[in-house]
Formats: structure tokens, C-alpha cells, sequence
């Protein structure tokens, strides 16, 4: 990969030439604009502007996927031609600047009259570039040190209630769910810091809990504070956390933006929870917005340690296919000879159940496995809840089935009666 540009890949969906469509997106986001203009010398182009790679034709189709005011006043037709089409830009367009990164890979081309469908599906980055911004502080091997689980799969679950609890309550459940033999606790989304659990109470009162559980067993579970907020106040709820022994906060990657992330990064090492709430409306459309290669891409940048990949057999929309692909481009490298491989937080809908075709596609354990009911709703309690689930990847980890494991195994046998029944 030539040093001195990065890539970007796109599925385009169009009436026009698609060679002609690539060619206004180099413009559009590089040196150009629909018309050529004083100043913009064959010099310029040639020192600034993007370059058309690869226009690779692929089918068309009878109807538009996305309404477009621009071609109906014109009064274009289909058929609608698909592309994928590959561009490269100067790496001297943009520097180390993320956000700059993010607007000059997609902008305005999701705004483009022309198209139809636009999205940008994976970003390439040459090493010496990579290299000028963030690395994850912990990232998968900080991660297993700062918990303590040097092999195997990370056990992990949710606060629920998602809200309404009281900083004693969250604390007492965080207490009983460090006894219940987890490894990894997280904050909901949805609950930062509220009025009726602010952080200033709420961390040094689950802090509490952790160490008690800590001086009994000698083990430090992680709790991901979701510290959400304005950049500055997110830093003093990261210093907080520090402060009171924590290892851990999580922030709503879509809604801090990139800026808030990397500020947070520069002044912390605790490991850093990135939840993409929201990213669906990115990219539940198949024509439009960011693929997940490109979404982690971007926000690895910025040095988070782990991302949420959502989970097989789970209960939103995105295929198992799609998880798969998400949890293995967290655990590839963006470039060669550096390790920044970020750790896939897998959650939605989990328990024992889903053990088997998560280790079957990914092949590997550097994960985190979160499950909520999947934990807190088996009928023999929580602490066979995590039982359960820990019998069930030794099971499969040592290609046993569930159902022989569950003969010797209590708690997991008791999980595939309970949820296999409300799944099936």
C-alpha cells in the first residue's frame, strides 16, 4: 500500500455510469466540487486529489433503493447500476485528525444527487499512518490482566433494572453479581449519570462492593461505568473511577463523537467500553451508511479497548453473519506489526445456548460474553446463571455437546431446559 494515501471502499447504487459517479466522489472529497475552479491547478489535483482505484461493475437492479429528489427533477431512470468502486486519498489531505479522517471517507457522498445507494464499507490505512493515532491502552491482553482471566472466554453481565436503581441498590447488586462469579459488569447505555444515581454517589459505593469482593477472593471484576457526557465531565467521571480503584468506563460511542473520545483516551488508561448505540441507523440498510468494518475502523482509532459486536442467535436485527464479521475485524489488526486488536463485547439475547455457534464461527475465546436474562433469570439464580455459562464453553471449547456436558452439569442443564424452551 502506497505510504502516502489511505483507501476507502464504497457500494454505490446508481442510474448513471458508475465510472463516472467514482470519479465525482474523488472530486467531491478530495480537491474538487461539481465545477472546476480558480485556483484548482492540474498542479493542485495531482498533489491533493483523490484517485479512482477500482470500479468493480456488479448488478442491477429494477427499482431505486433510496428516493432522490436530484435525478426524479431530471427526470432519470434506471435500471440502477451497483459498483463498488475503491479510492484513495492523500494522506496530506487530512493528517492525524480523526474527525477530519471521518468526514473526508464519507460526508457528503451520502448526500450525493446522483446516487441512489451509497456505503462506505471498509477503510484502509497504510502503517506510518495508523501509527500517528491512538493505540487501545489495554485492549484484549490489558483487559485479561486487569481482570484477572488469563484464558478463556470473559464472562460479563448487565445492571438491570436499566435505571431507577439507587447508587446503594446498584451497589448491592454489583455485589451480589461479583459473587455470582462474573468477571465483567456494565452500566446500561442508558443510565450515565441521572439524578436518581449520580456517579459521584454511585462509584464509590460499587467500588465498595468490588474491593470487599476482592479482599474475600483475591479477584477484581471490571465494571464499565457508562460515563456518557460532555467531554470534560466525562474526564472527571474517568478520573473518579480511578481514583476509587475502578478499571473500567463505557461511553456511547455514536452520541460523544469522535473528539470526546480521543480527549478521553489522552487522559486515561482505564479501559475503555465503546457501546455503538445507535449504529443501526447507520447501517441497517443495506445501500446506505457505514458497514461494521469501517465503524470499528474509525473508533479504533480514537483507542477504545473493547466493541460491542451484538450476538448470535440474538435479539436484534443484524444477521449471525454479520456478528461473525464484526467480532473478527475487532481481532485483526489494522495494520501489519502492531497490536491493536480490541476486544468483541458480545451481548443480546446470550446464555449457555448460544455458546456453540459463537465459538463455532469465531473459533477462539478473546471475547466477552455478556448475557443479562440469559444470567439473572435462571431459575437456580445467578451464580448458576454464570455456572451455566462457563459449562458451556469448557463444553465447547473441548468440542463436547451441550446436551452430553448438561448430564454432568447441574446449572447448565437446568439453562437449556429454562431458555431452550422460551427460544425454541
Amino acid at each position: 500500500m502506497d505510504p502516502a494515501r489511505f483507501e476507502a471502499v464504497y457500494l454505490v447504487e446508481t442510474p448513471l455510469d458508475p465510472v463516472r459517479i467514482a470519479g465525482i466522489m474523488a472530486g467531491e472529497q478530495s480537491s474538487g466540487t461539481f465545477v472546476r475552479v480558480e485556483g484548482e491547478t492540474d498542479a493542485l489535483r495531482a498533489r491533493a486529489g483523490a484517485i479512482v482505484e477500482a470500479v468493480e461493475p456488479l448488478e442491477a437492479v429494477a427499482e431505486p433503493s433510496l428516493p432522490n429528489a436530484w435525478l426524479e427533477r431530471r427526470g432519470v431512470a434506471g435500471p440502477w447500476k451497483r459498483a463498488r468502486i475503491r479510492i484513495s486519498f492523500p494522506v496530506a489531505n487530512v493528517g492525524a485528525n480523526l474527525a477530519s479522517l471521518a468526514a473526508t471517507v464519507a460526508g457528503n457522498l451520502f448526500d450525493l444527487g446522483e446516487v441512489t445507494g451509497m456505503r462506505l464499507e471498509a477503510v484502509h490505512l497504510p502503517a506510518a499512518y495508523r501509527a500517528q493515532f491512538a493505540l487501545p491502552a489495554q485492549g484484549i491482553a490489558g483487559t485479561r490482566r486487569l481482570s484477572g482471566v488469563a484464558h478463556g472466554v470473559l464472562v460479563g453481565s448487565i445492571i438491570k433494572p436499566n435505571v431507577g436503581l439507587s447508587p446503594q441498590e446498584t451497589a448491592d447488586l454489583v455485589g451480589r453479581l461479583c459473587a455470582a462469579g462474573l468477571d465483567f459488569i456494565k452500566d446500561d447505555e442508558i443510565c450515565a449519570d441521572p439524578p436518581h444515581a449520580p456517579l459521584a454517589l454511585r462509584v464509590p459505593l460499587v467500588m465498595q462492593a468490588v474491593r470487599r469482593h476482592q479482599e474475600r477472593t483475591g479477584k477484581h471484576v471490571m465494571v464499565a461505568f457508562n460515563i456518557t457526557d460532555e467531554t470534560d465531565a466525562m474526564r472527571r467521571h474517568a478520573d473518579l473511577v480511578a481514583r476509587e480503584g475502578g478499571s473500567c468506563v463505557m461511553a456511547s460511542l455514536n452520541w460523544c463523537g469522535f473528539s470526546a473520545i480521543e480527549t478521553l483516551r489522552r487522559s486515561s488508561d482505564l479501559a475503555l467500553h465503546g457501546h455503538r448505540n445507535g449504529y443501526g441507523g447507520l447501517s441497517r440498510h443495506p445501500l446506505l451508511g457505514i458497514s461494521f468494518s469501517a465503524y470499528q475502523t474509525l473508533w479504533r482509532l480514537a483507542g477504545v479497548d473493547h466493541m460491542h459486536v451484538h450476538g448470535l442467535q440474538g435479539k436484534f436485527a443484524q444477521t449471525d453473519e454479520e456478528v461473525v464479521h464484526s467480532a473478527r475485524d475487532c481481532v485483526t489488526p489494522l495494520t501489519d506489526g502492531v497490536d491493536d486488536r480490541v476486544l468483541p463485547a458480545f451481548s443480546s439475547g446470550q446464555w449457555a445456548g448460544t455458546a456453540p455457534a459463537t465459538f463455532d464461527a469465531i473459533g477462539h475465546d478473546d471475547l466477552l460474553f455478556m448475557a443479562g436474562g440469559g444470567i439473572m433469570a435462571h431459575p437456580a439464580g445467578p451464580a448458576e446463571g454464570v455456572r451455566s455459562i462457563r459449562e458451556a464453553w469448557d463444553a465447547v471449547t473441548r468440542g463436547e455437546a451441550l446436551e452430553e456436558a448438561a448430564r454432568q452439569h447441574p446449572a447448565l442443564a437446568q439453562a437449556l431446559d429454562f431458555f431452550g424452551a422460551k427460544v425454541s
